[in-house]
């Protein structure tokens, strides 16, 4: 071969072998472009009838199961889909031979910045498939991506190694399916935030008391450049910018106790982005969501069966008696107080566990039907439980409500008029590990965190067993679910400016994560 090579250059000479050699180079290389295995465009593919796409695939529907509680997620059928069957059958093809990616990720690794396919050492044939999966990921259309985030999801191995370092394990139930589908929400998720409405009962967050999670959210989701598309025909979801603490403060007639002018009001503000746009007919709403953290929430979406059963719903009242939230699609949304929204963390933390004498604590109104029980059995019966009504003045002096909190190992957080108890966060806040007493009711962000971790459960006819309850738990199960409360704190936080994995971006999360297991399962796994 020496020799024929060195032959070729006398006889021929080298200028005239040079343009033989660039052709026969570029060609190899665009071969290899050609073989690559992440062929993900299809061009002048429609976005599919989502409606008749989901209806036609219920028979194969999967679930993102993270454990034996997790329900599924069951779409009603509202249109016969026979007229687009061989259209909907085309589109599944097109999406399984997008989906072949999971078959080739062993062999470049994308899941994380820092790993190998990222260090010094990766090659250039890896970096261009690099850059070509996120070109191509990009480019699908709204449903695919989706389709193609469900697939990962149902793929994912448990006995993944590695995680983010600012995830604790514990806290998570399936720490591998919440990091990867949180990188995917980063990489994918389009929201589109309707204009319309006028203030102050849309656009206007509002940011204090106990009910100021939906505004901090508005604030945040209005103005991220990151998630927000000013394109429709882009987005994944679609928001409804209001807030119910604005429309309760707007339209409601004190002491009328009649909230119907409220639901009539977002009734005829649904018909009028029904009639306006063409996005909410295309599912039925099952791709909008809102956020309400007030008491109200649920009760003022009757009016609009639409809006009732199929959008994503994040509420604070999150309370599965009631008809209206439904646990596995909607979000139960954590109630958070704020008191100055310039230094939402203030006054967080608490004692060390030795500096915690008392063994449990409440004081508040008596709201709802738990409250006046659990006065009844605890009221002054003993040192060690401080069960007491509104804590008075002198009291408080002594001894302030979140000092109370610092120093006590369990903080009861009974429901009021509603399920829901900003107390949960605030003992959150304050490190001591929370006790919910309210049946019916879903905790914030369960789809993804495992609230045995971290917090106690009792069922409202167990009052008179409280404290046998608690004593009944080791101080090592303690001095655990403790320090979980402890890790879990980040993801609670309202930060003047969203930080990854902190509350603005889990409730984002777990409306994304909703909207995921209401996607069809194209490939066939079970």
């Amino acid at each position: 071969m020496h020799s024929i090579v060195v032959f070729l250059i006398f006889k021929i000479g080298w200028k005239k072998l040079l343009p033989v050699g660039a052709i026969v180079t570029i060609t190899f290389a665009l071969f290899q472009l050609k073989t690559l295995p992440y062929q993900l465009k299809t061009p002048n593919l429609s976005h599919p009838d989502t409606n008749n796409f989901d209806i036609y695939l219920k028979s194969q529907i999967t679930p993102l199961t993270i454990d034996k509680e997790s329900e599924a997620i069951k779409i009603e059928p509202e249109t016969d889909m026979l007229n687009s069957s061989s259209q909907s059958i085309q589109s599944i093809i097109v999406v399984q031979e997008k989906v072949i990616i999971n078959q080739t990720r062993n062999q470049v690794n994308i899941n994380k910045p820092n790993k190998s396919i990222l260090s010094s050492s990766f090659s250039s044939s890896s970096e261009r498939r690099r850059k070509r999966y996120l070109r191509d990921i990009k480019e699908l259309s709204p449903y695919e991506a989706l389709v193609y985030a469900k697939k990962e999801l149902n793929t994912m191995s448990v006995g993944i190694d590695y995680h983010d370092p600012n995830l604790y394990v514990p806290l998570f139930r399936n720490i591998t399916v919440f990091e990867r589908s949180y990188e995917l929400m980063e990489l994918i998720l389009k929201v589109f935030v309707y204009q319309d409405g006028k203030r102050p009962i849309f656009h206007t967050p509002y940011l204090r008391g106990i009910y100021s999670s939906e505004g901090w959210f508005m604030k945040f989701m209005e103005s991220s450049k990151q998630f927000v598309t000013h394109d429709p025909q882009k987005a994944h979801l679609f928001y409804l910018p209001y807030s119910a603490r604005q429309l309760q403060r707007a339209l409601y007639v004190p002491d009328s106790h009649d909230i119907k002018p409220l639901s009539i009001f977002l009734k005829n503000y649904v018909n009028k982005i029904i009639s306006k746009y063409p996005f909410w007919n295309r599912t039925h709403g099952s791709d909008h969501f809102l956020v309400a953290c007030h008491d109200w929430g649920p009760y003022t979406l009757k009016e609009h069966e639409e809006l009732t059963k199929n959008t994503i719903k994040a509420l604070c009242n999150a309370d599965t008696s009631e008809g209206v939230f439904i646990a596995g699609k909607d979000v139960s949304l954590p109630e958070t107080t704020i008191g100055n929204p310039r230094r939402p963390l203030r006054n967080m933390g608490g004692k060390k566990i030795s500096q915690r004498p008392i063994l449990a604590f409440f004081a508040g109104e008596m709201h709802g039907r738990v409250r006046p029980t659990l006065l009844k059995y605890w009221a002054n019966r003993d040192k060690k439980m401080i069960i007491s009504g509104p804590m008075s003045y002198k009291t408080s002096q002594t001894m302030s409500y979140s000092l109370h909190m610092k120093s006590s190992k369990y903080c009861i957080c009974p429901m009021g008029f509603e399920v829901n108890s900003p107390r949960i966060v605030e003992a959150i806040y304050y490190e001591c590990v929370p006790v919910i007493i309210a049946d019916n009711f879903v905790p914030p962000l369960n789809e993804v965190l495992n609230w045995n971790a971290f917090s106690v459960t009792v069922a409202e006819h167990d009052i008179p067993k409280l404290k046998e309850i608690l004593e009944a738990i080791s101080m090592k199960r303690y001095r655990m679910m403790q320090n979980n409360v402890k890790m879990l704190q980040r993801h609670f936080y309202w930060n003047r400016t969203p930080v990854k994995y902190d509350m603005f971006h889990m409730i984002l999360h777990s409306i994304w994560f909703s909207r995921l297991n209401q996607i069809q399962d194209l490939t066939g796994t079970q």
